[in-house]
């Protein structure tokens, strides 16, 4: 005979079993196995091509049965990729400039939209910064300048006084609101006396100087962490392929591997930096530049990976570099917006090959460029960038642009620390899925296919049922 158990007691127990169940995922399956979700709600955040609507939150859903003969998007979280560190922009001086002329009351808000994760805010997580001017400077400098006939060997001169004007501000009031934010650090040439043509424009490194330059990165990487601003990675040179731009220096891939292992690695070693160094950051149309690097393996324990922007090539360069050195990180760090823009196309375009493509293709981050400018599209060097759309524009008002949108898509939700895993491939939905820190799916899907797509999204044998108009780009969290 089995003992009588009182009704309440009875009833305890199964409560126990139910929440130990839902904590557990069911049964503890993992990917596609038939077991319901633990959370059923699916939230998800549209942006359309039409612009009607912009990061705008639609009516939940829950999961339950799909719709037969739609497509499916099946997201199996036991095959996992890289960690994210995050989404985000260059802030270069110029934008510095514009958010510092504002307001503190318009400065203080508008940086909490960016930064935070808080209400409306869209959370950007990493930033690149120039060390000394980029071109979207009011003018071209560097951190040592010095005059005509005259050399600087010990660095005497060395000073980021230029930087305390606004981008140092900037930044610290950015790193009040998300103190664990990434930063990147990139040159856009060195000094003009170091080089072989003693301009801003173009020329290379002269290498009696070698030393000395690489000096010049400890310097500023100190000089910053005076300041309270910790540079997570550098790279040595932005686009050294790109002899045209106001500033610019040529630095074939030999003299990089050579700067690198030589100098610069030794140097950061020798100083005690944790500084992470990054090469290339040039175009996806030229891998054999990383290829022949990573090929040197004297060059390899100082590096960290590789970098790249997509004004040339396709973005599956990225998955070529990862397959050649897989112990090695990729990341997307530059991409622009030409002024005035077509919301619809440059969106759509940054949707599927940056924030989907690079990721897909193991970028660490996704970086568009130029985070700010005013209405003229300025400040910029003489021979800078005349038509870089930023992804605020700030004048009377904030005009938010496109690569705002196509950032936010992903930066308020997938979170640094967050981990790709896989999605299933469907025709004229291209997607890429996440799992957070604290657990959550996060599943960002386009539009590509011309027309209106009802389609699955699967989730431990689960289904629910989804729909975007042509464009649109939705991000699915549960």
């Amino acid at each position: 005979m089995f003992a009588t158990v009182p009704i309440q007691y009875a009833i305890l127990v199964l409560y126990y079993i139910a929440v130990f169940a839902c904590n557990n995922g069911g049964s503890g399956g993992n990917g596609d196995t038939p077991q319901a979700p633990a959370v059923t709600t699916v939230t998800s955040y549209v942006t359309s091509a039409d612009h009607t609507l912009l990061l705008a939150k639609q009516p939940a859903l829950i999961f339950g049965t799909g719709v037969a003969g739609d497509p499916t998007i099946t997201v199996d979280t036991t095959q996992t990729f890289q960690q994210m560190d995050g989404f985000g922009f260059t802030l270069t001086g110029g934008s510095a400039d514009v958010i510092h002329r504002l307001a503190p009351a318009r400065q203080e808000a508008l940086l909490h939209e960016l930064f935070s994760t808080d209400g409306d805010g869209i959370g950007i997580s990493f930033l690149r910064i120039s060390i000394g001017a980029s071109d979207l400077d009011s003018t071209a400098f560097t951190l040592d300048d010095m005059p005509s006939g005259q050399t600087d060997t010990t660095l005497a001169h060395f000073s980021i006084a230029p930087e305390e004007v606004a981008l140092i501000p900037v930044l610290k009031q950015i790193l009040a609101i998300n103190p664990g934010i990434q930063i990147l650090a990139t040159p856009w040439t060195a000094p003009p006396w170091m080089k072989t043509n003693n301009s801003t424009v173009g020329g290379n490194l002269n290498h009696r100087y070698d030393d000395v330059y690489a000096n010049y990165f400890v310097r500023f990487i100190q000089s910053m962490q005076a300041e309270g601003i910790v540079i997570n990675a550098i790279t040595p040179q932005n686009e050294p392929l790109n002899p045209g731009n106001n500033p610019s220096m040529v630095l074939p891939a030999a003299e990089e591997a050579g700067f690198i292992k030589n100098h610069l690695g030794p140097a950061f070693r020798q100083a005690g930096l944790s500084t992470r160094i990054i090469i290339f950051d040039h175009n996806c149309g030229d891998p054999s530049y990383p290829l022949s690097i990573l090929a040197d393996t004297a060059v390899l324990p100082y590096i960290d990976g590789t970098a790249f922007h997509l004004y040339s090539g396709d973005i599956s360069a990225l998955s070529q570099i990862h397959q050649a050195a897989p112990q090695k990180n990729v990341y997307f760090t530059e991409q622009w917006v030409g002024a005035p823009g077509n919301f619809s196309t440059d969106f759509d375009w940054g949707i599927q090959n940056l924030v989907i493509g690079a990721s897909n293709n193991w970028a660490r981050c996704v970086l568009q460029w130029n985070l700010a400018n005013d209405p003229t599209y300025g400040p910029h060097t003489p021979g800078g960038c005349t038509s870089c759309l930023g992804a605020v524009t700030i004048g009377n008002v904030v005009i938010r642009n496109t690569a705002y949108y196509t950032i936010a898509q992903a930066s308020r939700f997938v979170r640094p620390g967050s981990v790709r895993v896989a999605s299933s491939v469907a025709a004229g939905l291209a997607n890429v899925a996440f799992v957070t820190p604290d657990g959550k799916k996060v599943l960002i899907v386009l539009n590509n296919s011309g027309a209106r797509q009802t389609f699955n999204i699967s989730f431990r044998g689960k289904q629910v049922s989804a729909s975007l108009t042509p464009g649109a780009a939705a991000t699915y969290t549960w």
